[in-house]
Order: C-alpha cells, then sequence, then structure tokens
C-alpha cells in the first residue's frame, strides 16, 4: 500500500464539493446521505486503482457525513442526540485516516484502536435500547457469535506476527460483541453489523497473507455498507 497524499487537485477539489453539500442544510438529513454516497463511490473507485494518491483525500469525511445525517433526522423529530452513534463515527474516522497510512505497523494499530472504541460505542448504544433483551430470547445468537470469533482467531492467528495476535484478538472480540448485540436489536442493526464484521474479517485475512483480487474494494464496500445500515436503522426516539 502507499500513503495517500491529500495535496491540492482534484482530490481536494472533490473534497470540498462534499464538504459544501454537507453543510447545506435541507432539514431531513438527505443531503448527508447523498455527500455520502459521492463520497463513498469516489472512495471505492480510488481503492480499485494505483496509484490511488489523492484521490483518496474525501475518505476521512465518510462518517462525518453520517454523523450529519444522524444529527439532522434528529432535529426534524425533536429527539436526542445518539450520542453512543455520534462517537462511534467519531472514533472510525480517526481509525479511517489512521488507516490511509496501514502499510506502517503504528498506524494499523493506532487505526485497531480508534476502531475499538467504535466497538465499544455501539455496543453501548445497543444494550440501551434493549439488546439483552432480544438476546435472552434467542441466547444461540450469543453462542455462534463466540464460536465464529474463536474458530476466525483460531484460523488467522498462525498467519499473524505474534504480537499482533492478542491485539487483533481483542479487537476481534469486541467486533463480536457488537454484532451480537446490534443481532438482538433488529434485523437492519443486525445487517449492518454483520456487514461490519466481514469487511474487517477480510483485514485479518489479509493481514494474516490471505491476499486476493478485489479484495481491498470488498473491504471497503462491506464497511460502508455497514456503517451506512447502523446509521440510518439507529432509533430516532422524540423527546
Amino acid at each position: 500500500m502507499t500513503i495517500f497524499a491529500t495535496a491540492p487537485g482534484r482530490g481536494a477539489r472533490r473534497t470540498r464539493r462534499a464538504a459544501a453539500r454537507l453543510t447545506r442544510p435541507d432539514g431531513h438529513g438527505r443531503s448527508a446521505l447523498v455527500a455520502f454516497g459521492a463520497l463513498a463511490a469516489a472512495d471505492l473507485l480510488a481503492t480499485a486503482r494505483r496509484p490511488r494518491g489523492a484521490a483518496r483525500a474525501g475518505k476521512p469525511l465518510l462518517m462525518p457525513a453520517l454523523a450529519a445525517h444522524a444529527l439532522r433526522r434528529r432535529e426534524t423529530a425533536d429527539a436526542p442526540a445518539p450520542k453512543a452513534l455520534l462517537a462511534g463515527l467519531a472514533c472510525a474516522t480517526a481509525g479511517d485516516t489512521a488507516l490511509l497510512a496501514d502499510e506502517y505497523e503504528p498506524a494499523f494499530l493506532l487505526g485497531m484502536a480508534a476502531f475499538l472504541g467504535t466497538q465499544v460505542s455501539y455496543t453501548a448504544g445497543y444494550v440501551r435500547q434493549g439488546a439483552l433483551k432480544g438476546l435472552r430470547r434467542r441466547p444461540w445468537i450469543a453462542a455462534a457469535g463466540l464460536a465464529g470469533w474463536a474458530a476466525a482467531n483460531a484460523a488467522i492467528a498462525p498467519g499473524l506476527e505474534k504480537r499482533l495476535r492478542l491485539p487483533v484478538a481483542g479487537y476481534s472480540l469486541a467486533l463480536t460483541a457488537m454484532a451480537v448485540t446490534a443481532l438482538g436489536t433488529g434485523a437492519r442493526a443486525g445487517t449492518g453489523a454483520l456487514a461490519f464484521l466481514g469487511s474487517d474479517l477480510l483485514i485479518g485475512l489479509q493481514a494474516a497473507g490471505h491476499v486476493f483480487p478485489g479484495q481491498e474494494v470488498a473491504i471497503m464496500a462491506g464497511y460502508l455498507f455497514g456503517q451506512y445500515l447502523i446509521t440510518t436503522g439507529w432509533p430516532v426516539t422524540p423527546v
């Protein structure tokens, strides 16, 4: 991979245009979703080609676009800000930025730490939404999640450097907990969380040396789809 520059140019102009869309109020959050869609399409195209360069300059704006949508939906419903969702998206923004240089181990670990914050924030939010009640009715979800976590780590760990095995196991456990609690909340949240989990599983396989064509595009597509479903499926509760 390469470090993606943010020098002025075509990528910078796209970033400025996307930022302008984010600040244009429409009362429904739809403009923020349009901006997210445009940024996502541009980033997927950039991910698919070499060299990427400034074409990925808009990546750190992806999650702020979803946060803007969440906030504007709350404004129209006179609802409180979704603190757990916004905290998770803020951590994801930090992670996205760090992983622009993920060929360097410190940046990779920093990105993992930031996304750990995302998983913890989402899990706390789902618990407050009543996820534990849903899991008590369907305990097999938690059992399947734990079994899947153990199997995935058993498959990936031998290919990882020893010093990465514990951080990866810890992060993946938090990710699994997020997915399990999301499934205990509802179908949309659960689908989004599973897409997020699948994306990170592909990253784990990549880190362990299991690489295949189109893998990075699949990683980004799963992540974006997952975050979109998680954000748009977060309940709006009027005050």
